[in-house]
C-alpha cells in the first residue's frame, strides 16, 4: 500500500508515461492533468450538444453525452476509492470515454460506419483515441493531448453491452482495473439514467416495469406507493438501483481481487477476463433491465422514426462535404493529404452537436 492505494492501483512509478515526454507539474500529479486536458478539451465541451438517447434542446432535464460522461464519473470515483484505485485515472478515463460519440448518437454511429465502410467504418471508442491522440491540438509540441499511456489503454479497451472495440495498436489484452472500473461505472449509468429519462418522456411505464425484477426490488425499497411525486419517485428509484449496483461491484470486486492473489499492476494487462464486475446475480438482473429498455425504449417508434431522418441527414452532409470539401473549416482540411478525404469528413461530421449538424444541412 502506498498513500492509501492498493498495490494494484496505477501510479506515475509504475505508468507507461506519455508518448512525447514532459515535465512533471509542480502541484498535479500526470493523471489529474489527464482529467484536467480532458475537461478543457473542444470535444469533451461538443458533448452538451451530444444526444444520449434525445436530442439536446428537446427537454431542459434530458441527459446529454455531457451529463452522461459527468455521471459516469461520479460513480467511477465512488468505485476507485472504495477499492483503493487511482481516482483521477479513473475520473479521466470516464470523462473521456464518449469523446469519440458521433451527432444523434448509436443511430448517427451506424449511419457514419455504413458510409466509410469502405475507409474503415466508424467506431466511437476508435474515435475518441482519435480525438485525444491526433483531432485536438490545443498544444505547440505535438498533436493531440499526450496522455498517459493508461488512459489511453482505458479508452481502446472500453466494453460494454454496446461496446466492442478492441483497439489492435495496444498490446496489452486488458485495461488497468481503473479501467475496468469505468467500464463498469458507464454500464451502471447509463441504464439508470436512460431509464429515468425514459419514464420522463412517458415512453416506458411504472406498470410494464414492474415484471423487472431490480426495478420492483427498489420501488419497494423506497416504499414507492407512498411517494405522490412521479418525479420524486422516478428519481429515487433510478438512485435506489445505482447504489445497489455500485455496492455489489464493491463487494464482488473485492472479492475478485483476493482470490485472484495478483502481485503486480503488468499482471491484470494480460488477464482476458476483468476483475471489475458486478456479481453474476446483479450482472443478470441489469441484463434483464436492458433488455427491457432496448425493446421498449431505445426501438420506440418515436425513436425509430429520428433514427431515419439521421440516416437521411448525415447521408446528405457526409456527400456534400465529400462534394466540396472548402465547406469544412481550414484545419479539417488540412488532414486530407494524409487521413484521405472521406476519413476527413467522417472526423469533421462525428465531431459536431445535433445542433450544428442540422446548421450545417440548413446551410446545404
Amino acid at each position: 500500500m502506498s498513500d492509501g492505494l492498493s498495490n494494484l492501483a496505477v501510479t506515475e512509478k509504475t505508468s507507461r508515461g506519455r508518448a512525447v515526454p514532459e515535465e512533471r507539474h509542480a502541484y498535479r500529479s500526470d493523471f489529474e492533468r489527464d482529467r484536467d486536458r480532458i475537461i478543457h478539451c473542444s470535444a469533451f465541451r461538443r458533448l452538451e450538444g451530444k444526444a444520449q438517447v434525445f436530442t439536446p434542446g428537446l427537454d431542459d432535464y434530458y441527459r446529454t453525452r455531457l451529463t452522461h460522461s459527468i455521471e459516469v464519473a461520479q460513480i467511477g470515483r465512488t468505485i476507485a476509492k472504495g477499492l483503493g484505485l487511482n481516482e483521477s485515472l479513473t475520473e479521466a478515463i470516464c470523462l473521456a470515454h464518449d469523446l469519440g460519440h458521433s451527432p444523434f448518437g448509436h443511430a448517427g454511429e451506424k449511419v457514419l460506419d455504413d458510409l466509410t465502410s469502405e475507409f474503415g467504418g466508424f467506431e466511437h471508442n476508435r474515435q475518441t483515441l482519435r480525438i485525444v491522440d491526433l483531432l485536438e491540438h490545443p498544444y505547440p509540441g505535438f498533436m493531440g493531448l499526450n496522455l498517459m499511456h493508461e488512459t489511453r489503454l482505458g479508452l481502446a479497451r472500453h466494453r460494454s453491452p454496446y461496446d466492442k472495440a478492441h483497439e489492435s495498436s495496444f498490446n496489452e489484452q486488458n485495461c488497468s482495473l481503473e479501467g475496468q472500473v469505468a467500464n463498469v461505472a458507464d454500464r451502471i449509468a447509463y441504464n439508470c439514467h436512460d431509464l429515468e429519462d425514459g419514464m420522463r418522456a412517458g415512453l416506458i411505464s411504472r406498470e410494464a416495469l414492474r415484471s423487472i425484477g431490480i426495478f420492483a426490488e427498489a420501488q419497494e425499497r423506497i416504499n414507492a406507493e407512498a411517494i405522490d411525486d412521479r418525479t420524486i419517485r422516478r428519481t429515487r428509484t433510478a438512485k435506489a438501483i445505482m447504489n445497489k449496483l455500485v455496492g455489489d461491484c464493491l463487494e464482488t470486486s473485492g472479492t475478485n481481487l483476493a482470490e485472484a492473489d495478483i502481485k503486480a499492476v503488468g499482471d491484470i494487462y494480460t488477464m482476458s477476463e476483468s476483475l471489475i464486475t458486478l456479481s453474476s446475480r446483479r450482472d443478470d438482473e441489469l441484463a434483464e433491465l436492458e433488455r427491457f429498455l432496448m425493446q421498449n425504449f431505445y426501438r420506440h417508434r418515436s425513436l425509430v422514426e429520428t433514427a431515419d431522418k439521421v440516416s437521411n441527414w448525415l447521408q446528405r452532409l457526409f456527400e456534400e462535404l465529400c462534394r466540396d470539401p472548402k465547406r469544412m473549416p481550414g484545419y479539417f482540411q488540412h488532414f486530407i493529404p494524409q487521413q484521405g478525404l472521406q476519413r476527413t469528413v467522417c472526423d469533421y461530421i462525428a465531431g459536431m452537436t445535433d445542433r450544428f449538424c442540422l446548421k450545417m444541412l440548413d446551410k446545404i
